[in-house]
């Protein structure tokens, strides 16, 4: 059998995360809304080994609850998160240097936790929404950027300092960032490592909304109560489209939505509405 301990890489990380007691993400359910917060104030959220596995563990197993709806992801103050932690990417090299895995052992943590995280968000069929409370950065960003609504406080900033540590934008920060805002935009972004605020990063067209800091939770909580008063199954079918619309040429998007749109006229939903409207309106019954 292999020694693990003379063999730095991925298992490893993978079991010391699992060892660690601490708890570093918090998730509360509360009608239907989960609000899964990291909880790693000291170090500003940053996504250690501990963190980000738990994060996963904790998102994955919150969108599988059948009596979830709609899931909030946030941080504790003062930050939504750091990015990646400093003593992860140390380790990184010592599993590049003596590691069995070599390179596939770092691989297979971005695929598989930093990108799992990501694939979570954006996969899921559930609404999800990030909460901005403070910086964001890195990695973390990215998480934020995989979700489907972006609120922030106005103490929240976007931090794109992958260059400044000698990394590229990763866990699919390059396909976001290019379609919100244009390749020549992120590569000014990604050169300068500048900071935006909460102000810029809505002027770009990064975020749905800025809001006062003390009304994050509320205004995010809000939100998702517009997708609860959606008819059931309406919002699971209807994010999968979206998400995949903007990737289809506009002949494929068309025909995914003539596919669709039939199943919506069976549900008793889309009867009410159309008789409460024609109610409302005093239309009466007569020749299409």
């Amino acid at each position: 059998m292999e020694n693990t301990a003379k063999t730095p890489g991925y298992r490893n990380l993978i079991e010391s995360a699992m060892r660690d007691e601490r708890v570093l993400v918090r998730v509360e359910v509360e009608a239907g809304i989960a609000t899964v917060t990291m909880d790693d104030q000291a170090s500003y959220n940053a996504l250690s080994a501990t963190l980000c596995y738990q994060l996963r563990e904790r998102i994955e197993e919150t969108l599988r609850r059948p009596d979830v709806e709609v899931l909030i992801l946030t941080g504790c103050d003062p930050a939504f998160s750091a990015g990646g932690d400093m003593r992860l990417m140390e380790f990184a090299d010592t599993i590049l240097k003596e590691g069995r895995e070599g390179a596939i052992g770092m691989w297979r943590w971005i695929r598989y936790q930093f990108g799992g995280v990501a694939r979570a968000l954006s996969g899921s069929d559930k609404l999800c929404i990030a909460a901005l409370n403070g910086p964001a950065a890195g990695v973390g960003l990215a998480f934020a950027l995989a979700c489907d609504i972006i609120l922030a406080s106005e103490r929240a900033r976007l931090v794109t300092a992958f260059a400044k540590i000698g990394l590229l934008p990763e866990v699919g920060t390059n396909w976001l960032f290019s379609r919100r805002i244009g390749h020549h935009r992120f590569m000014e972004l990604y050169l300068s490592g500048e900071e935006l605020s909460a102000g810029q990063a809505h002027d770009f067209g990064l975020l749905n909304k800025v809001v006062p800091h003390e009304t994050l939770l509320e205004e995010a909580r809000a939100f998702a109560a517009r997708a609860q008063a959606l008819p059931e199954g309406l919002l699971s079918m209807a994010k999968p489209l979206m998400r995949r619309a903007v990737d289809m040429s506009w002949e494929e998007a068309l025909a995914m939505e003539e596919y669709a749109e039939p199943i919506c006229f069976t549900t008793a939903a889309h009867k009410e509405a159309i008789r409460g409207f024609m109610k409302a309106h005093r239309i009466g019954k007569g020749p299409v």
